[in-house]
Order: structure tokens, then C-alpha cells, then sequence
């Protein structure tokens, strides 16, 4: 929603100064120069890129429209479901969590979270990582280490999109000045005319450059700066998993685990601890 409005800004911004300044619309449309900037974008995309990953540029720059994935009822909804789950552990051991992590959407606890559900690398995440716990033979420490690669390579993975597609951001203003260069070259072919063609052709010129520029700092470089943040709120997410985990690894009690969950999560997003303890009650 904020992207939206954000562009609307930008855009409301730049024609309203303009044509204040006394400009005119019409010269701002200019196809040809729109077609060699973003066609040259795209395919510079297409060339710095594995299909998989301009695949999820598109996947991410959408994504980004409807508002971050992550919320504080995202982490409630999650911190009452590890509660629910890792009572059930302590009361009848852990082979009791067996049905929940190999039919996630079967399970009644995990369907109290429907946005952890719907979030499949979180739900992966903490199904293998609870997998892994289960069967007994590995040590809380090379737990750690095991979900701490998990996350670097997931975080690595996720990042890819957003750098190609800053990475074509940083190229526009250059394809910009490529599409001026082009116009400046179709005006020198209309040397002979009158002054006014040849201003206008200069003028559509220029536009290119003016598109690359705009496109590079008031859109594509903020939507790539947004999906950054949600991979970054993800993270967080999954963090306050594996903290969860962790804890319940080493002994603690399922309340102490929640509660050790809750500080890993961000200020914004974070429920008091008023809040989880009536969170808990319900459970």
C-alpha cells in the first residue's frame, strides 16, 4: 500500500512541479525513448541474471504492493503456536511433535498460525529444524551452527533479487543518457528545419534522460530498497524461530522458550510481556 502511495508521491510531485513551471504534458510521452530505456533494462536484466533470479525480481517487485508479509499478530500467532507445540513435547516428549512437522496443514496448533502457514520457508524451516531435533542425535551447539547456515544460506539466496534489481536501478540513468544520445542524433538529421522542430526534437531528447534518472532514484532504487527490508523482517522471523528452538534444545522450560523468542524480535514488531502471558493463557 505504501508503495503505492509513495509512487503516487513521486509522480504527483514531478508532473505538478513541472507543469507549474508552465510545461507540457505531451513531451513527457515520448515511446521511443521509454521502449530503448526499459527494453535495455530488461535486458541487461536478462544477461546479469539466471532466469531463476529475474523470475523472483518480478516475484519481489509485486510482492512489495502488498505491504510486508511480516506483522506483530504474524509473531503472535507464531509464539502461541511454538508455545502450544512444545507444551505438548514437554508433556509427551518430543516424538508427540512427529504429526505437526510432517503434516504441517494438518496440524490443529500450527493452524492457529495461518500466517506462519502461508510463510513456506519459515514453515520448512522450522519443520526440518524440529525433524532434526527429534531424532535425538544432535547437540544443542551443532543446532546452532546447523539453523545459522540455514539462515545465511536462505538470507543469500533471498538477496539476490533485490541486488539485480538495484543493479539494473543503477544502470537507468546510463540507458537514459543512451536514449538522449539517439534523440540528439535524429535531431542533427533535422539541422535544416526550423527552430521550433529542432527545439522539440531536443527537448524529446532530453526526456530520456529525465526517465532514466526518475526511474533509477524515485522508483526502481525505493522498490529494491523495500524488498530489502521485508527479506530483512523475514530474517527476523525466522530468528526468533530458531531462538525458540534453541532454547527448548537446551532444556528450558516452554514458557522461558516463548519468552527468550519474544526478545528476538523487533521493537516494532515485539508484543510486551503482559501481552504473551494473556497470548499464553489462551493457549
Amino acid at each position: 500500500m505504501f508503495v503505492i502511495i509513495g509512487s503516487l508521491v513521486v509522480l504527483g510531485s514531478v508532473v505538478a512541479g513541472y507543469t507549474m513551471h508552465g510545461g507540457h504534458l505531451e513531451i513527457l510521452f515520448q515511446i521511443t525513448e521509454m521502449i530503448i530505456i526499459f527494453g535495455a533494462a530488461l535486458g541487461s536484466l536478462l544477461i546479469s541474471n539466471p532466469l531463476s533470479v529475474t523470475k523472483r525480481v518480478f516475484k519481489g517487485a509485486i510482492s512489495t504492493l502488498k505491504g510486508p508479509k511480516v506483522s506483530r499478530k504474524a509473531y503472535e500467532e507464531l509464539l502461541g503456536a511454538l508455545y502450544e507445540l512444545l507444551q505438548l513435547a514437554r508433556k509427551e516428549g518430543a516424538v508427540a511433535l512427529e504429526r505437526h512437522f510432517e503434516q504441517p496443514t494438518q496440524s490443529e496448533i500450527l493452524k492457529k498460525a495461518p500466517t506462519l502457514l502461508a510463510n513456506h520457508h519459515a514453515l520448512d524451516f522450522l519443520c526440518d529444524t524440529l525433524r532434526t531435533l527429534v531424532s535425538g542425535n544432535v547437540e544443542p551447539n551443532d543446532l546452532d551452527d546447523l539453523m545459522t547456515e540455514d539462515l545465511e544460506t536462505l538470507h543469500h539466496w533471498e538477496m539476490q533479487a533485490p541486488a539485480a534489481l538495484q543493479n539494473v536501478g543503477d544502470s537507468l540513468p546510463g540507458l537514459g543518457i543512451v536514449a538522449a544520445v539517439l534523440g540528439v542524433v535524429i535531431t542533427m538529421g533535422k539541422i535544416d528545419q526550423p527552430p521550433a522542430v529542432i527545439g522539440h526534437s531536443v527537448a524529446a531528447a532530453l526526456v530520456g534522460t529525465f526517465l532514466g534518472i526518475l526511474m533509477c532514484y524515485g522508483f526502481v532504487g525505493p522498490v529494491s530498497k523495500n524488498l530489502e527490508h521485508a527479506i530483512h523482517a523475514e530474517g527476523r522471523y525466522m530468528a526468533t524461530i530458531k531462538s525458540a528452538v534453541l532454547a527448548f534444545a537446551k532444556g528450558q522450560a516452554p514458557a522461558a522458550v516463548v519468552e527468550s523468542a519474544r526478545r528476538a524480535i523487533d521493537v516494532d514488531d515485539r508484543p510486551t510481556f503482559q501481552q504473551l502471558e494473556k497470548l499464553l493463557k489462551k493457549a
